[in-house]
C-alpha cells in the first residue's frame, strides 16, 4: 500500500491544487518510495512503515515523498508518449517549457524534497528510542559524504 494518495500529493507539492491527480499514477508514487524513501529509511524501517507501525513518522515521510513523487513526474506530465511517438504536453493557451527550465524545475523540486528529508532525519535522530529500525545515516542514503562532498544528477557540490 502506497504512503501517500495522488491528492496528498497535489496538496502537498503542486502550486495548481487543480492538478489533474489522474497524472499521479500509482507506479510514479511507487518509484518515488523505492527510489527516495527506502534508501532513506532502510528496509527494516520502511517496512514498519509499510506494515502500518509508526504513524507519528508519516506525516515527515509524506512531506519527502510528495515532491520525491513530483521530481519523478515532472518529464512525464511534460511530455507524452502517444502511438505518434513524444510529443509536447499542451493545452489551450499553454507554451512549453525549454528542457533547461524542465531541468531548473526539477532541481528545484529536489531541493525542496532534500528539505524535508534532513527534517525527517532530524526527527528519526531526535527519537532512536522510538524507531528502533533506524539505523542512522551512512552519508549515501543522506545525499552526502563525511567529506561533504555530494553528487546529485552529475552535479558534484561541495
Amino acid at each position: 500500500m502506497a504512503l501517500i494518495t495522488t491528492t496528498e500529493v497535489v496538496d502537498r507539492a503542486m502550486t495548481n491544487a487543480n492538478f489533474d491527480t489522474h497524472l499521479i499514477k500509482s507506479t510514479f508514487i511507487e518509484i518515488a518510495e523505492l527510489n527516495h524513501v527506502k534508501p532513506f529509511l532502510g528496509e527494516d524501517l520502511y517496512n514498519a512503515v509499510s506494515g502500518g507501525s509508526y504513524a507519528t513518522l508519516v506525516p515527515y515521510i509524506k512531506d519527502y515523498l510528495a515532491f520525491c513523487v513530483k521530481f519523478e513526474i515532472l518529464p512525464d506530465i511534460t511530455y507524452n508518449t502517444t502511438s505518434q511517438g513524444v510529443v509536447d504536453n499542451l493545452a489551450d493557451f499553454t507554451s512549453p517549457v525549454s528542457e533547461k527550465k524542465l531541468n531548473f524545475l526539477r532541481q528545484e523540486t529536489y531541493k525542496k524534497a532534500e528539505t524535508f528529508k534532513k527534517k525527517m532525519h532530524i526527527y528519526l535522530d531526535d527519537n532512536k528510542d522510538i524507531y528502533k529500525e533506524w539505523k542512522g545515516c551512512a552519508g549515501s542514503c543522506c545525499g552526502s559524504s563525511s567529506s561533504g562532498v555530494s553528487k546529485r544528477h552529475g552535479i558534484i557540490t561541495y
